[in-house]
């Protein structure tokens, strides 16, 4: 199925929200089943969750905040997103690091897509707009170096699994 592109930046970081909801729902729809298939699929799961996150966060990191920054100049709402960043890694390494028999396991995964639900909410809420309002940005530009990294990253991580 085709997909139609994406018009900025923000739609291509949205997009990427979306898809990862998408990852928590199914997910969630596993959590209390112990059988060895349900095991199965939510360690793949967890895997692509922290796997689409960690890439979403680097190229925020490396392209999407810093000319945000610069532009809006609201620096406590940047530094909030960098600080929720820092602690889903922290909590992407303790599921990385873990095997989805561990009691707290569905715990971890679960709370992680609460963190993710904030994050989103004030991107969409607050950044996005005014992202969008900042004459300074090109929004456009941006969105095409977030691809590239984006793939850039993905082919990384599949050539190291």
């Amino acid at each position: 199925m085709a997909t139609k592109p994406t018009k900025d930046a923000c739609d291509l970081l949205d997009a990427d929200h979306r898809a990862v909801k998408k990852l928590f729902v199914a997910y969630d729809e596993l959590a209390s089943s112990k059988s060895k298939t349900a095991l199965a699929k939510k360690a793949t799961l967890a895997r692509e969750i922290c796997h689409e996150l960690t890439v979403h966060a680097t190229i925020e990191e490396e392209i999407f905040y810093p000319p945000v920054r610069a532009a809006i100049k609201d620096n406590p709402l940047l530094d909030e997103a960098e600080v929720e960043h820092a602690s889903c890694k922290a909590l992407i390494a303790e599921i990385e690091a873990s095997d989805p028999t561990h009691p707290m396991f569905d715990a971890k995964v679960k709370v992680l897509g609460e963190y993710i639900d904030h994050h989103v909410k004030e991107e969409r809420s607050e950044m996005f707009p005014k992202a969008r309002a900042a004459k300074k940005l090109d929004l456009v530009a941006l969105r095409d170096a977030l691809e590239a990294r984006k793939q850039e990253l993905m082919a990384d991580m599949v050539t190291t699994a």
